[in-house]
């Protein structure tokens, strides 16, 4: 019987597979709709983004955007990414005031960078309360790894690292490694053992 399921449902999934670059065409087409500045053909998307709110969104050329990620402007909030950053599947950018990302940059899956969070107070409900709101730059060449959450206000410097499930709530300097709640540096690598075919 799974032999026969297999057999018959084969051509399917072959020419599923046969129609991926349509949809990528497709899911370029609706993200650049849905934004306000021009989308460079270079981008290459892996599933159509969503998108939310105004469609503050700048992106460079050359970016590679995986399935399911999130986008969302409010306001006079903006997203800027520059060109050649890869946001890998699931990450959530969230601007109500200015996010901005440099080139080069990789960011990893389900990470968070939110630039406002909620007031909250007495006699309000937090839904209705309004949001603080602060700027996020992050540099050039900077990894941030999976499950990250980045809070309003940082700065993270070029080539700097931060490590898998990290939150980071303050500034980060350029070349650094930080890791854990809240993220702090960590002590320098031991030098790499390097492998060749070699001497």
């Amino acid at each position: 019987m799974k032999k026969l399921t297999l057999a018959l449902l084969s051509p399917f999934a072959k020419a599923s597979v046969a129609l991926d670059p349509v949809r990528r065409v497709w899911a370029h087409a609706k993200f650049a709709a849905r934004i306000q500045n021009p989308l460079d053909p270079s981008v290459v998307l892996q599933g159509e983004p969503e998108v939310h709110g105004t469609g503050r969104i700048h992106l460079g050329r050359e970016l590679y955007l995986y399935r399911d990620l999130y986008f969302e402007t409010q306001g006079q909030g903006s997203i800027t990414i520059g060109d050649r950053v890869v946001i890998s599947r699931g990450a959530h950018i969230v601007s109500f005031a200015r996010i901005v990302i440099g080139e080069n940059t990789m960011i990893g899956e389900y990470a968070s960078i939110r630039d406002a969070n909620h007031n909250f107070g007495a006699g309000v409900t937090i839904r209705d309360s309004g949001h603080d709101a602060r700027p996020i730059e992050i540099g050039r060449n900077v990894w941030i790894a999976r499950g990250v959450t980045v809070l309003p206000g940082v700065k993270i410097g070029d080539n700097a690292v931060v490590g898998a499930n990290a939150v980071v709530t303050r500034d980060v300097p350029a070349n650094a490694v930080v890791a854990g709640v809240p993220a702090k540096a960590l002590p320098p690598k031991p030098e790499a053992v390097k492998i060749g075919t070699g001497d």
